[in-house]
């Protein structure tokens, strides 16, 4: 199956829902611009309400933007319904029909376009070997584990050949080994294939795991547009910070910058950090956000800051350390628990930081 892949660009998209009730209109996309590069996995994440799905249903076609384009390659198909787009979206629900096998499931997409039966079958064959489920062609749907049944949506999906392919919450009914799984299948397939696809997700080990970019949303806005290292080590905010991963936060004044290193004062103890958001200056009150792995412990009173072990997490190849703190509960991470120090439940410790692996935010909570 040959794909030419596309991009898909957003130029200040807002979608307004009227309020029924005679209040303000709801804002749940506002002044979006964005563009996905051709054969890009690109994922939509943020908590409910943030307007990804909002976001996603306008690529699609289901919904109509208030304001701004939508492209698809040079296609203007702002509002084109979703039968003129060159798009298929897998939802959350597989969507299969009960009383038709694996085989006429995959091929539904063909008969409506009035495929021949001979190229329908070669088509078809082909795309259940791609998918793993070689010999499953006969099988009832309801005789499918949940995983198979999830890919024989993904091969109806991708048998009628979309040029962008969209995925709305696709794995949220599959347990966990099976949302392991299939996100490396997803992932697979689609740079095999080098179909252009959008995922919306608010689960941040999916959108790190599965993207070559991650969108950030919240109230409307996109937040941060940048490859999974990038959000997870460098956010620009608070709120990134924390929805992508654990983080710590500590209340500093930075006292001077040098050619992007910057010296902080945290309770008058001297702290380096190597790495601030774009709006960070010497003499700014900030926020020193740290990831578990970002920090080190010592022993009392040779860190920047005293704290009490809490709780001891063994996890095989690292231990999770729960730390009580005059900055509220510290996660620290010690890898290779059998080479590292780890100090015991109740036991006094400093905290370290580790000036390349911490960052500088502004204090506000967004």
């Amino acid at each position: 199956m040959e794909n030419k892949s596309v991009a898909v660009t957003l130029e200040h998209v807002t979608k307004r829902f009227k309020n029924v009730k005679g209040k303000a209109d709801v804002i749940a996309v506002n002044d979006s611009n964005f563009v996905i590069e051709p054969g890009e996995l690109v994922t939509l994440l943020g908590p409910s309400g943030c307007g990804k799905t909002t976001t996603l249903r306008m690529v699609a076609g289901f919904e109509l933007p208030t304001e701004g384009k939508i492209y698809i390659g040079n296609e203007d198909v702002t509002m084109l319904p979703p039968n003129k787009r060159n798009t298929a979206t897998m939802f959350q629900s597989y969507g299969l029909f009960p009383h038709m096998t694996v085989f006429d499931n995959v091929a539904y997409g063909l008969r409506l376009r009035k495929v021949d039966e001979k190229e329908i079958k070669e088509r078809v064959e082909e795309m259940l070997k791609l998918l793993g489920l070689e010999g499953y062609g006969d099988r009832a749907p309801s005789k499918l584990s949940g995983g198979q049944q999830q890919r024989v949506a993904l091969a109806r999906t991708l048998i009628v050949a979309p040029q962008v392919l969209l995925f709305d919450e696709p794995l949220s009914n599959l347990d966990a080994l099976l949302r392991e799984q299939m996100r490396v299948e997803i992932k697979k397939i689609q740079k095999s294939l080098g179909i252009t696809a959008i995922y919306v997700t608010h689960d941040r080990v999916e959108a790190m795991s599965l993207s070559d970019r991650v969108i950030v949303m919240k109230d409307g806005f996109v937040r941060q547009i940048g490859k999974p290292s990038e959000i997870y080590e460098q956010p620009n905010s608070r709120f990134v910070a924390g929805f992508v991963g654990k983080a710590a936060f500590f209340p500093v004044k930075v006292t001077s910058e040098d050619n992007g290193k910057f010296k902080t004062l945290l309770d008058g103890r001297e702290v380096d950090v190597h790495s601030a958001a774009p709006d960070v200056k010497a003499g700014d009150d900030a926020v020193i956000m740290a990831r578990p792995e970002s920090l080190r412990l010592v022993d009392k009173g040779e860190g920047k800051f005293d704290a009490k072990v809490k709780l001891n997490v063994y996890l095989g190849n690292s231990i999770e350390t729960f730390l009580e703190t005059d900055f509220g509960e510290v996660l620290v991470e010690i890898d290779d628990p059998k080479v590292k120090k780890v100090y015991g439940e109740g036991e006094e410790v400093s905290v370290d930081f580790d000036p390349g692996r911490v960052r500088l935010l502004g204090v506000s909570e967004d």
